[in-house]
């Protein structure tokens, strides 16, 4: 915990013409005695593209600094114009407020500013060459920016740390290098593996329907088979029955009559049409 915190700023006069000097009223509180006195700065930003335009307006020692909340009122005196580039009076710029110890600082506050003309015609048409006397200053004195850094004091203790503490434990432990990616490479194996077994168990089902489709056409080839034995049978006891007939009339003597006169009789199989075909040829 630092030693000094700042408990409130108010700004004493605001708004107020651009000449006017500065009125902060500061509450601090102080936990322990100090060596040394505290410094307080008011600072002027004269330009937002370069810090070579900022001003010191103001410092002053506070001290010695007795332990508990004390309060003063610290004043400043208004920029140096000729300092500030003459694009830059005119518009917002930023007051910074600090306190340091020892030329350490560990407080500072940041306001915005607003410079405008108080004359109606002036604020519609700014001249080149800003009139300063005319010129209003408005300090956002309601949201202020505050930050705050940790210093040494006058003991060693309230020192902070300047490198990290050793950590011997986790100096022994394995290096995270060693380890980066493993956990990445094992759920990619997780995924290979199922990836492997969803396509060894889509396999299966493929084999599955392929076995039923083979099954399917076993049956059809067989059930068709079977119609085609019907049918042969029924062919070769028409064949039995034309052959007959035709052995009938040879024995009377009409083979020559029966191949001039009558066609021979389309079976309705043709493979064995052209079987009876080629027993004729012989005969």
């Amino acid at each position: 915990m630092a030693t000094v915190s700042l408990l409130n700023v108010s700004v004493r006069n605001n708004p107020a013409a651009f000449t006017d000097p500065y009125e902060f009223e500061i509450t601090f509180e102080c936990l322990e005695p100090l060596q040394k006195d505290l410094e307080w700065k008011l600072t002027y930003v004269g330009s937002a593209t370069s810090s070579e335009h900022d001003q010191e307006l103001d410092s002053l020692l506070v001290g010695p600094i007795p332990v508990g909340v004390n309060k003063f009122v610290f004043e400043a005196d208004p920029p140096n114009t000729a300092r500030i580039p003459a694009t830059e009076i005119i518009g917002v710029t930023v007051i910074l407020l600090s306190c340091s110890y020892d030329d350490r600082e560990f407080v500072r506050v940041g306001y915005y500013v607003n410079n405008e003309y108080t004359d109606e015609s002036l604020a519609e048409e700014a001249p080149a060459k800003p009139v300063i006397e005319k010129v209003r200053r408005n300090i956002l004195a309601e949201k202020p920016r505050v930050t705050r850094f940790a210093i040494k004091w006058d003991s060693e203790e309230s020192a902070p740390a300047e490198f990290p503490p050793e950590q011997p434990d986790v100096d022994a432990e394995v290096d995270d290098g060693a380890n980066y990616g493993a956990e990445e490479e094992e759920e990619e194996e997780v995924e290979a593996e199922a990836e492997g077994e969803a396509a060894a168990k889509g396999a299966d089902v493929d084999m599955e329907g392929a076995e039923a489709n083979v099954k399917e056409v076993d049956e059809e080839s067989e059930a068709g088979s079977e119609d085609l034995g019907e049918e042969s049978e029924d062919d070769d006891e028409e064949e039995l029955e034309e052959e007959d007939g035709e052995g009938e009339a040879e024995a009377n003597g009409d083979h020559d009559m029966e191949m001039d006169e009558a066609a021979p009789k389309e079976p309705a199989n043709g493979v064995a049409g052209n079987q009876h075909q080629a027993d004729v040829m012989v005969h």
